[in-house]
């Protein structure tokens, strides 16, 4: 997250695809197709908490009439939140870039949290009046919730519903205590070294995607039991070994189909299919479209 000083350019005005879910929770996103930076406002005041996911290109947020920015760039978030003075979205998101944010009041998302207030750290008693701004990666997961949102296709008639759900989905992704490898949210790992080799075998899965090796023959490669393999992998990311590659494949077989360079032979074979038939299947699991279709949803 950077802080830098904003420098004039020359923009063109547009509007946020606005979503109500509830009171005090609403829903924000944004194409900009244009080869122009768009500029995009809402008044937020200081009872909200803001989330913001870039899911292509980059944007920045400029605050204090323009003296300062915050940057957030493809695949990455960021969370702001302060109590002592209200912060207007100032947007300027640059061409060929997405955005998809959700702005929740301060008491409705302490309601959510509860019971375990302590767990998120801006709401314990020490924090819960002190500003709070933090950016973080999008995961896999995250990514195919936030691709839902921002192309979505169905009736407007239950689009209400639909983003409902699938905004619950993300805050709950993005709060995943095992979304991220963290020794004290691991209680069953109780050593770096092991935090360390479960590291390795999801780069090892990662940059062997196409042919992963077995669960076996990775837990040989880390030096870690086959069942310390299993337990400890899910704890840290999440879900299995192989259910975590599915989401990257998955992830990367989007971006390839985006980036119009490849047609759905080719992206089948890069992300480990043999047959094109077997990618469209699983791709239309993941994503509930065909990747033709999501090419012709996203051109």
């Amino acid at each position: 997250m950077n802080l830098e000083k904003s420098t004039s350019k020359s923009i063109a005005r547009g509007t946020f695809d606005e979503t109500f879910i509830e009171d005090g929770f609403f829903v924000l996103t944004y194409k900009n197709e244009d080869n122009a930076v768009q500029i995009l406002e809402r008044e937020i005041d200081s009872s909200y908490l803001q989330f913001h996911f870039c899911t292509k290109g980059k944007a920045d947020f400029v605050f204090n009439n323009g003296n300062y920015t915050l940057n957030i760039t493809e695949d990455m978030s960021l969370l702001l939140y302060n109590p002592q003075r209200d912060l207007p979205i100032h947007l300027e998101l640059q061409p060929q870039s997405w955005l998809v944010s959700f702005v929740i009041s301060i008491k409705k998302f302490h309601g959510l949290f509860s019971k375990d207030a302590n767990y998120i750290t801006f709401l314990t008693d020490d924090n819960k009046d002190k500003k709070y701004y933090t950016d973080g990666k999008i995961s896999p997961s995250m990514a195919v919730v936030l691709n839902q949102l921002i192309s979505f296709g169905l009736h407007d008639s239950i689009k209400p519903l639909y983003f409902k759900g699938k905004v619950y989905e993300l805050l709950s992704l993005y709060f995943n205590r095992n979304e991220e490898a963290d020794i004290e949210q691991c209680p069953f790992l109780v050593d770096e070294e092991n935090v360390a080799k479960l590291k390795k075998a999801k780069d090892i899965i990662i940059a062997n995607m196409a042919e992963p090796p077995t669960l076996q023959e990775l837990s040989e490669t880390i030096g870690l039991s086959l069942k310390k393999l299993k337990e400890g992998f899910k704890q840290i990311y999440g879900d299995t070994v192989y259910g975590f590659l599915f989401d990257y494949k998955m992830e990367v077989a989007r971006k390839l189909l985006e980036s119009d360079d490849y047609n759905v032979n080719e992206v089948a074979l890069k992300v480990g299919y043999s047959t094109a038939s077997h990618f469209i299947a699983a791709f239309k699991k993941k994503f509930g479209t065909t990747p033709k279709k999501y090419i012709q949803a996203t051109s």
